[in-house]
């Protein structure tokens, strides 16, 4: 069976990576929740790995080289095949409420022999408890254009699929459930590591 080819189980500990052109620009430790035809399912937990390779990320640092690890209650990421866009559920304060629904545009998910690849598309909609939404970092589009990271037409992309998202969201329009809002993880689970070589890692 060629790596990466079959389905991950609950519970599993994977390696998450952003990946730009076929260079790893960051790797996440994260647990398999599901993973189905119709749905994968990530965990991050809170002190779950976090790794960045030594190269430079288009002019400086990574915004989160200086973290080595996740804080807060964790994230769950939840993402359809093939689709160009994940939905983070995020909580917060003691009672672990929601804080907010957080639509991540990111490239397809793709397997690998250590877990799944994708890409941040930097662009995001953030969703209130409540419903209200707004967008978040579209200012920073041109810029990574000038820097190097995608070109015009690649933006031009990435807004599409933000304003698709948005026309959903205005008609409203959902694909998850807000079961996951009440979602909690497995204590059994044991907290992920990234190995060594990761970022060589097909």
């Amino acid at each position: 069976m060629a790596n990466g080819a079959y389905r991950r189980q609950p519970g599993e500990p994977i390696v998450r990576r952003d990946v730009w052109r076929g260079r790893p620009v960051v790797g996440w430790g994260g647990t398999v929740v599901s993973d189905t035809d119709d749905l994968l399912a990530l965990y991050m937990p809170e002190g779950g790995p976090l790794r960045f390779p030594p190269e430079d990320f288009f002019g400086g640092p990574h915004p989160w080289s200086h973290k080595d690890s996740w804080s807060g209650h964790g994230v769950l990421q939840l993402q359809r095949p093939g689709e160009m866009h994940a939905v983070w559920v995020f909580w917060e304060g003691p009672q672990r409420e929601l804080a907010a629904w957080y639509v991540n545009i990111q490239e397809p998910f793709r397997r690998s022999s250590i877990g799944f690849d994708t890409q941040d598309l930097e662009l995001d909609l953030v969703i209130e408890p409540g419903g209200s939404w707004s967008w978040k970092d579209d200012e920073q589009m041109e810029e990574w254009i000038e820097r190097g990271r995608w070109t015009a037409d690649e933006v031009a992309a990435i807004r599409a699929e933000g304003e698709r998202v948005a026309a959903d969201l205005d008609a409203g329009r959902r694909w998850w459930s807000d079961e996951w809002a009440s979602w909690t993880p497995d204590p059994e689970w044991p907290l992920p590591q990234i190995p060594e070589g990761w970022e060589r890692a097909s």
